[in-house]
């Protein structure tokens, strides 16, 4: 059981990877030039300082459980509305079906305060 639950926060972990590579991947799609290497940069790094900020496991001010898992879903859906908005239509569903599934596995394992 200790290899299900390590793997399901790995596997959170490169959610998280993959929420900041989607966001950067649809800023270079944003207009052309320099504006689209200015989304690239500011889109994933908006949700680093957020995510550092309120859900991070060691964040000075961490939400409460009841108001991060809403927040972490919600960064999540951004990642995957952004790939829709990229073109990555494929990815972004399998994306939000893997989001989904660690989802239910962090709550069925009780992994939230992880």
């Amino acid at each position: 059981m200790a290899i299900v639950r390590s793997g399901n926060l790995l596997a959170k972990f490169l959610l998280e990877l993959a929420a900041i590579a989607s966001l950067a991947y649809w800023g270079g799609t944003v207009g052309s030039g320099a504006i689209s290497v200015v989304v690239a940069i500011a889109a994933p790094l908006a949700a680093c300082v957020l995510w550092a900020r309120f859900a991070a496991p060691r964040a000075s001010h961490r939400l409460p459980v009841r108001v991060r898992v809403p927040f972490e879903l919600g960064v999540f859906a951004l990642a995957a509305l952004a790939l829709v908005a990229a073109g990555a239509t494929t990815a972004a569903i399998v994306f939000a079906v893997a989001a989904l599934v660690n989802a239910a596995v962090l709550t069925s394992l009780d992994q939230w305060e992880s």
